[in-house]
């Protein structure tokens, strides 16, 4: 485990370098006094264990060369290493006992959390609870929506809440350590003598997608960060009164005042923003924007690698005509040169639920098909399918109607990029059982959600400040 890289290294995901300083976001975890539910401040969380108590109480002679306790075999430079090492925790010993009950309580919290995680949220024990997977998942999502979710403005996160966020995301995150593979490499000795030994290293999806979902945490916060003495502020919107210049103090979509009245309303000064000011807005949003993009792509391919699960198989029409309907499945199956583009001019979707009605029916029809085409073979896991979908007769008509069942989907996921997701792919998080899967799937879809939200934030402000003035004009 010891060639492991370091998951913290910089991670090149051939986008433009972050235009925010990191040093907004390395701050001191000794800033506060309050501790989280999984960790408290004067508790450092380590991946690894030294064999030396921090609480005892060394002294020096019990590293000299002539003590018994020290092998002979043990060099000068072992020595001196170990007494610096024994002062070194002598000294954090003499400064702990002032936070002991704060260490105390970080260590009972972090027993409960991980404990809740060993027993699948099953706290009678009896074994009935979700499986480790499903469980780290939604330890995750919990752990977005106690961070993030009641942060509905521009604004930098709260010190307490950016520590729980690093402190446990780093305690969730550190099983991918231990998810590795083994593969071939040579090693050297001194006679000139190679031999090819196996090497462990993480997981391929694991080594390519987890520093790049680490390096979006660190751009999204630093984008949170930089939005300090701004020259817009928000307003609830149930202390707006009737002095406030209502001029500059609206939601960019009317309607939204109704639906989410909760959500903080942005103003700006009588005479816009500045130039230097607006531009700053706007590249903060295309940043979000790719930052959005990229955690996107990847919880799209990492639930295209996820098994179907054989319950939502067992669920499925038994034709794909029964799911689509007769007009969709009339288009589809008599057209030549089938236009998915035009096919969904022709359907007039007006809504997001019927855009994500329409999205799951395509869905099932195109796995109905994939089974018939499949139907002569003995085996039906889900790496059979994919190969015979892909060396599969591209003449036989369950492929061709697959085919273009997925390219709809994939036209329409394009057109509703918003969309919420389908029911497959709740099932597949629901009975997933790989655990660096489902730490890779939770991790990129709060990321995804965060950064739709600075886009939606930035882009409220950007509206206000327009719409402010072509009223003056």
């Amino acid at each position: 485990m010891d060639n492991l890289p370091n998951p913290d290294e910089s991670y090149d995901l051939g986008s433009h370098p972050s235009p925010f300083s990191g040093d907004q976001i390395d701050q001191s975890t000794t800033e506060t006094t309050g501790y989280s539910p999984l960790s408290a401040d004067s508790f450092g969380y380590c991946r690894t264990s030294s064999e030396t108590s921090a609480f005892s109480d060394p002294t020096d002679s019990c590293t000299d060369e002539s003590s018994p306790l020290v092998p002979k075999s043990m060099s000068r430079n072992q020595v001196a290493l170990t007494r610096l090492g024994m002062k070194q925790h002598a000294k954090i010993a003499n400064e702990k006992p002032c936070n002991q009950e704060a260490v105390d309580s970080g260590l009972e919290l972090m027993k409960e959390r991980f404990s809740k995680l060993l027993l699948g949220e099953d706290m009678s024990g009896s074994g009935k609870g979700v499986c480790t997977a499903v469980a780290i998942s939604n330890s995750i999502t919990n752990l977005y929506a106690t961070v993030f979710g009641q942060n509905l403005r521009l604004e930098p996160l709260p010190p307490k809440k950016k520590l729980m966020w690093k402190r446990e995301m780093e305690c969730l995150l550190s099983v991918c350590d231990y998810i590795v593979e083994f593969i071939p490499s040579s090693q050297n000795f001194q006679d000139g003598m190679t031999v090819e030994v196996m090497t462990s290293r993480p997981r391929l999806d694991i080594y390519i997608n987890l520093p790049a979902l680490q390096k979006l945490d660190t751009m999204l916060l630093e984008i949170l960060e930089s939005f300090q003495d701004t020259e817009f502020w928000y307003a609830e919107q149930g202390s707006l009164s009737s002095s406030t210049n209502l001029s500059g103090s609206f939601r960019r979509i009317i309607q939204r005042k109704e639906e989410k009245w909760w959500v903080p309303v942005p103003c700006v000064p009588p005479g816009g923003l500045s130039e230097k000011s607006r531009k700053q807005l706007q590249h903060k949003r295309d940043c979000a924007n790719q930052i959005h993009k990229a955690a996107m792509a990847i919880n799209s391919s990492i639930l295209a690698e996820m098994e179907v699960p054989e319950k939502y198989m067992a669920a499925l029409p038994k034709s794909g005509r029964a799911s689509l309907g007769d007009s969709i499945y009339r288009y589809m199956s008599t057209t030549e040169e089938f236009s998915p583009d035009y096919l969904l001019d022709c359907l007039n979707i007006t809504s997001e639920h019927e855009a994500l009605e329409i999205a799951d029916r395509v869905e099932a029809s195109m796995y109905t098909w994939r089974r018939k085409a499949c139907m002569s073979h003995s085996k039906s896991s889900w790496d059979l399918v994919k190969d015979l979908m892909a060396d599969g007769d591209k003449s036989d008509k369950n492929h061709i109607l697959a085919g273009r069942a997925d390219n709809l989907l994939f036209c329409l996921k394009q057109r509703y990029p918003e969309l919420s997701q389908t029911t497959l792919d709740t099932s597949k998080i629901q009975y997933n059982r790989d655990v660096g899967q489902a730490v890779l799937e939770s991790y990129s879809r709060v990321l995804e959600g965060l950064a739709f939200n600075i886009v939606a934030w930035i882009e409220d402000v950007l509206y206000v400040e327009s719409s402010m003035k072509h009223k003056d004009q």
